[in-house]
């Protein structure tokens, strides 16, 4: 059976990129957790084995040797989910029952806390990236621009990293971004965001200039290439190192957004439309991460807390 296996996880995994627009990692992500629930039933069930013969014993088992690897619960939930998500394909194209599948019980996860910029961190690190772009460093004024736009907008590393200069609208500080499955919302851009976009995109035309440079990409490299999500990466770690936030990557740019708009009172099913969250929930973490704060300042500063 591993033939026909093969071949319809590879179906599957054309499905989720072509028809789902599913993003190349999270691709990526379910082909491993395929091939590991492949190999893992190879195993089980000996030669012979098919999807309609997997049993709930065999997704328990499964569950329990991905958590004697050592993986986190929150690797095993993934690698159900992708369970889940095939085995709805099976039975939409193949007839095979998706009941095993649904039926067995997701790890629970730990809550976990996103990590992100308090108000003097955010002050200390805005004030830094404007020191450093003060002159006509291409470097510089292009990382201000993008550290901007992440703290402007909440969107994604791989949002900005993908971003056309057509899908800017400085005149009326917007922008369209293209989220996950490929679906597209409208984000409003603040004004410093705007001018620091603005600066930064005088010193492109130079970049975008040369020979074989791509001319649509918002951010680029000194060589008019598309920056990379990579090279966003480094270019904005190198701003936390600088003031000492070395513990917080890109995503917590995005978290520090969320979470200051909402402590200023912004409506959380507004949050939830920026961000592009599809379901509310995943927006009310942020909800937490306000009241952990008030916790920590009440008991800091209440004389009988």
């Amino acid at each position: 059976m591993k033939g026909p296996v093969r071949q319809e996880i590879a179906e599957f995994l054309t499905y989720l990129d072509k028809q789902r627009g599913q993003s190349p990692n999270t691709v990526k992500a379910y082909a491993r957790d395929l091939e590991s629930f492949t190999g893992f039933c190879d195993r089980h069930y000996g030669g012979g084995w098919g999807w309609d013969t997997v049993d709930r014993l065999g997704i328990r088992g499964f569950l329990g040797e991905l958590q004697r690897k050592g993986l986190s619960k929150r690797s095993a939930a993934r690698a159900l989910s992708a369970v889940r998500s095939f085995y709805r394909y099976l039975q939409e194209n193949y007839g095979v029952a998706n009941n095993i599948a649904r039926a067995a019980r997701m790890p629970k996860l730990d809550r976990r806390l996103p990590a992100y910029l308090d108000s003097d961190q955010t002050r200390t690190l805005f004030e830094w990236a404007e020191g450093r772009a003060a002159g006509d460093d291409f470097a510089a004024t292009r990382d201000l621009a993008i550290l901007e736009l992440f703290y402007s907008t909440g969107i994604r590393l791989s949002e900005l990293s993908g971003m056309n200069l057509e899908d800017l609208d400085l005149l009326s500080d917007q922008a369209k971004v293209r989220g996950k499955g490929r679906k597209e919302r409208i984000v409003p851009v603040g004004s410093r965001a705007v001018h620091a976009l603005r600066r930064y995109l005088t010193h492109r035309e130079a970049a975008v200039a040369r020979r074989g440079a791509d001319r649509r990409a918002v951010f680029v490299t000194q060589q008019g290439r598309r920056l990379a999500p990579r090279g966003v990466q480094r270019a904005v770690h190198a701003m936390f190192d600088a003031i000492g936030a070395d513990r917080l990557r890109v995503h917590s740019l995005r978290h520090t957004f969320a979470t200051h708009m909402l402590d200023a009172g912004a409506d959380l099913r507004a949050v939830q439309e920026m961000l592009g969250h599809a379901s509310l929930s995943t927006t009310q973490i942020y909800t937490h991460t306000s009241v952990e704060r008030l916790k920590k300042v009440y008991n800091q500063a209440h004389p009988r807390a």
